[in-house]
């Protein structure tokens, strides 16, 4: 055989081999490479001949490999390290009470604050017999310190913003803590001090609540299971407006107690407010670097993307949340919730003792029943089974509990028997317990994050409003025609959260 045939024969052997439609592997798509990973170079050197007669099964185990490696080029990629810089796919991290560290002491200071907060607005329901008497008002004059503490309320939402911005969130705590310390401490000088001093004296207070509330609130309710934390933190509540009327009692009922008296509660409302101040310093002095923030994005080049504008905390916020439908309505619920809740506080027993005849030693505990209710609801909803069925079911469990509380308070109405009433003012708060804490979480899933810190801040100051201008009228009402007043506008205040309930529980998402 010639040179020349042997290499046309070669030749032919080497065109025909990768045609074949068994050794072929199949290839993927070429605009699988260009959006993934980078092609592998190819080899420039020659493929020696040996290769395509050695084995043919080595060829097709190696065609194999070859589909399976290019499916996994096809899909999504691990997560790398800038990866969270991608807004499209960056998730919002979820703090837990137990990580970081401090987020446990975080909780109970946050926890405290609001059994401070009990404390203060549950008293006045037994004290304020004493205070006319002390003083010789009526029910409309000494209502305004419901007045001046919703006024210290609303100045809160104004100004929370610009005190978050400047201060941070453990200088603003023990900021609120000697506002609230202050407002007490002219309270304990009444033996001297007139009664228009007095009611002033609950705008400081008033103030430092809303920064408090505001400010735990949304440290609570954005923690991972967020229901079952604000069912704590309004727990507390409930147990300090407990304990509140029983010692508030104990006090204006000692033996040898004087009209004077009353005042002295408030010396206990000023200490706890102290240690307060101490506990959220210390919590809260490393909050904001350990605080889940976003990644900061990036676009489509990776060039970073710029920075949302800022807005200049203060009124400026304030009205621009105010635009907003949801927090409006959320802000409404919230008015018609306090108003009921501190209506009844304030004006059961006085309603007890002017319509049933009750003894003023006696039902002066009414109160503790019907705050122990809300405790007792609150800490419920915070339990983890119930807690667990609760969340992601608010809207129909808030209608349940809204129409029970409604229920009852009619029967208080209705049956005139002082035991029987005091038992049904307690179910009213068991039933009222758990609306707020579902209330909070469904509206901080329905807020963005750029609203939710003046959004709460109004929700706040509308619900001390409303803590204020129900009993309010109701003194003015109980003035003209009797403490009875009290259960119809208890029970129109239900029909209003009802109403508002059904706007909030529609589908909606929540908008950022």
């Amino acid at each position: 055989m010639d040179p020349h045939t042997a290499l046309s024969f070669i030749s032919i052997e080497k065109s025909q081999k990768p045609i074949s439609a068994r050794d072929q592997s199949p290839l993927p798509p070429a605009k699988a490479h260009s959006r993934t990973h980078t092609s592998a170079p190819q080899a420039s050197e020659p493929i020696p001949l040996q290769a395509f007669g050695a084995s043919p099964d080595a060829a097709h185990t190696n065609g194999q490999k070859g589909p399976d490696a290019d499916l996994e080029r096809s899909r999504p990629s691990s997560p790398g390290p800038g990866d969270d810089a991608n807004p499209a796919t960056a998730t919002e991290t979820l703090q837990t009470v137990w990580d970081p560290y401090m987020n446990r002491f975080r909780v109970a200071s946050a926890s405290f604050m609001n059994f401070a907060n009990g404390l203060n607005d549950s008293a006045p329901g037994a004290l304020i017999p004493t205070i006319e008497e002390r003083f010789g008002i009526g029910y409309a004059v000494v209502s305004l310190i419901f007045v001046a503490n919703a006024l210290g309320f609303i100045a809160g939402a104004v100004c929370i913003d610009s005190i978050r911005a400047r201060l941070g969130a453990a200088r603003g705590l023990l900021l609120a803590e000697a506002l609230r310390a202050t407002g007490y401490l002219i309270i304990t000088c009444s033996p001297s001090t007139p009664f228009p001093v007095i009611a002033c004296a609950f705008f400081p207070i008033g103030l430092g609540m809303a920064i408090n509330l505001s400010t735990a609130q949304i440290f609570c309710g954005s923690l991972r299971s967020g229901t079952a934390t604000l069912g704590f933190l309004h727990g507390a509540y409930g147990i300090g407006g407990t304990v509140g009327p029983l010692i508030a009692t104990s006090i204006v009922t000692a033996p040898g107690a004087t009209t004077a008296a009353w005042s002295r509660y408030y010396f206990i409302t000023m200490g706890v407010a102290v240690f307060n101040g101490v506990l959220a310093y210390v919590s809260f002095r490393h909050y904001e670097p350990e605080s889940a923030q976003p990644a900061q994005q990036s676009t489509n080049d990776g060039s970073p993307a710029p920075a949302p504008p800022k807005t200049s905390p203060g009124l400026g916020t304030m009205i621009q949340a105010l635009r907003s439908p949801v927090v409006l309505v959320c802000a409404l619920f919230a008015f018609a919730y306090q108003g009921a809740e501190v209506s009844i506080s304030g004006w059961v027993i006085s309603f007890l003792i002017t319509a049933r005849g009750g003894d003023p030693a006696s039902v002066g505990y009414v109160t503790a029943g019907f705050w122990a209710g809300i405790t007792i609801g609150r800490l419920l909803v915070a339990a983890p089974g119930l807690s667990t069925r609760v969340a992601g079911r608010e809207a129909r469990f808030v209608f349940v509990c809204t129409f029970g509380s409604a229920v009852f308070e009619a029967l208080v109405w209705a049956v005139p028997n002082v035991i029987g009433n005091a038992v049904s003012v307690s179910i009213v708060g068991l039933l009222l317990g758990p609306v707020f804490p579902c209330g909070v979480a469904v509206w901080l899933r329905l807020l963005g994050r750029r609203e939710r810190l003046s959004g709460m801040g109004v929700i706040t100051a509308f619900g001390s409003s409303g803590g204020a201008a129900a009993p309010f009228t109701t003194g003015l009402l109980a003035q003209v025609v009797g403490t009875f007043v009290l259960h119809p506008i208890v029970i129109g205040l239900f029909g209003v959260m009802a109403i508002c309930w059904w706007w909030l529980t529609r589908d909606r998402k929540r908008v950022e």
